[in-house]
């Protein structure tokens, strides 16, 4: 059993931008000009690993919220262009709905570029305006009362700025709960992932309780000619654990 995500980087930001009916906000570093993200599942890894995931899934039951902290990571940037996200999530493993939010971690011409965002996939993914950097703790939440309405929330506890946002889905799965850190996707196909070096989620919980309560899947992620590309930890007091960077 493999795990993906639904948030898919269209062709560029434009695009983005008419598809979406609004203009995506630009990471106060400087406009990205690689392209922004949308997920999928793949089904053709082996168990335990995904080619864009790398992190815990917790299946087998109806799940209305999930929770977690971490540390934006900063990102060791060569001339290639490469992507990483770091995020909570409802469902995404092997349901057609998505609901989550969480921060970014590109390179871009050699510089790094941070923001934060979040997803109602089938709808296109929505970036905050607000300032993100190496460094910067976030909380973070996605809940719903289990009949279409959803909050997912975002804070920036280093900066004090944060973000609630309310919406509505009718068709959610709730079929999974997720913290990961991922490989974005173009419609090519999984982006290259930015060095991360290792970030460590804490505070995890679904349902509210914690994330190994829920006897969660531990992913690492690989491509498909087993090429590892990030791994996880093992779970430390039930709520913690950590992705390390391993290729891009």
């Amino acid at each position: 059993m493999s795990k993906a995500l639904r948030r898919t980087f269209v062709a560029a930001t434009s695009l983005l931008a008419l598809l979406a009916g609004a203009s995506p906000a630009l990471p106060a570093q400087g406009t990205f000009l690689a392209p922004i993200a949308e997920h999928h599942h793949d089904s053709s890894l082996m168990y335990g690993t995904s080619s864009n995931w790398s992190g815990y899934a917790a299946t087998g039951g109806k799940f209305t919220s999930v929770s977690a902290e971490w540390t934006q990571p900063e990102v060791v940037c060569t001339s290639t262009n490469t992507w990483s996200a770091f995020w909570v999530g409802l469902d995404g493993d092997g349901s057609e709905t998505v609901e989550q939010i969480g921060t970014e971690a590109d390179c871009s011409r050699g510089r790094p570029v941070y923001s934060s965002w979040y997803e109602m996939y089938p709808a296109y993914p929505t970036n905050f305006l607000s300032t993100v950097h190496a460094g910067d703790h976030f909380t973070a939440s996605v809940t719903t009362n289990g009949s279409g309405t959803f909050t997912l929330t975002l804070r920036n506890t280093t900066r004090g700025w944060s973000h609630s946002v309310a919406k509505t889905l009718k068709n959610a799965a709730l079929a999974s709960a997720e913290v990961i850190a991922e490989a974005p996707s173009s419609s090519t196909g999984v982006l290259p992932l930015a060095d991360f070096g290792t970030v460590g989620f804490t505070n995890a919980k679904v349902n509210g309780k914690s994330l190994g309560a829920s006897n969660p899947s531990v992913i690492d992620m690989a491509t498909k000619d087993g090429v590892t590309k990030a791994t996880t930890s093992g779970i430390t007091d039930g709520t913690a654990f950590s992705v390390t960077w391993k290729h891009s």
